[in-house]
């Protein structure tokens, strides 16, 4: 089926800097990400043209939910510390400065997530690195209605 893209304005702002391993008290010094990719491609989803983070980016007023994500990869025991996560992604599309990027709704499920929550009007997006972005720049986020609800 085909995507049926709809774009919302978004802020990017500071996570917890876990996914990209640069806070000063991480317990992933190389990052989440770079520990999780690993699994996510042994169950088919390929993100290694991606940065090794996440952009954290404020959809608010908005909040959204995932309805039918293209991939759910459920109990993915990455950290042999921590219980088994359950992970969905969705594509979306990050359009900043003229410039359009691929890349996906990182989702980990808060329901088996051990800490670090979103609320739920921040998107997580693992994406391509994108040159000169900086935290509180303007991107359209252009999210697939098919799969994401967006909520007022």
């Amino acid at each position: 089926m085909n995507p049926e893209w709809y774009a919302v304005v978004g802020r990017i702002q500071q996570g917890y800097q876990i996914a990209s391993g640069k806070a000063t008290d991480s317990p992933y010094p190389e990052g989440s990400i770079k520990m999780q990719l690993p699994y996510f491609q042994a169950l088919g989803l390929d993100l290694t043209d991606c940065f090794l983070g996440t952009l954290n980016v404020s959809i608010h007023p908005y909040s959204f939910e995932l309805l039918q994500p293209t991939y759910t990869f459920p109990q993915v025991q990455w950290n042999p510390d921590s219980p088994a996560e359950d992970f969905s992604f969705s594509p979306c599309r990050i359009s900043y400065h003229n410039q359009t990027y691929s890349g996906w709704i990182y989702y980990p499920h808060p329901e088996t997530k051990p800490a670090h929550f979103q609320d739920s009007s921040t998107i997580e997006i693992i994406a391509p690195f994108i040159p000169s972005i900086t935290y509180g720049a303007t991107i359209s986020l252009g999210i697939n209605l098919r799969e994401v609800k967006l909520n007022s």
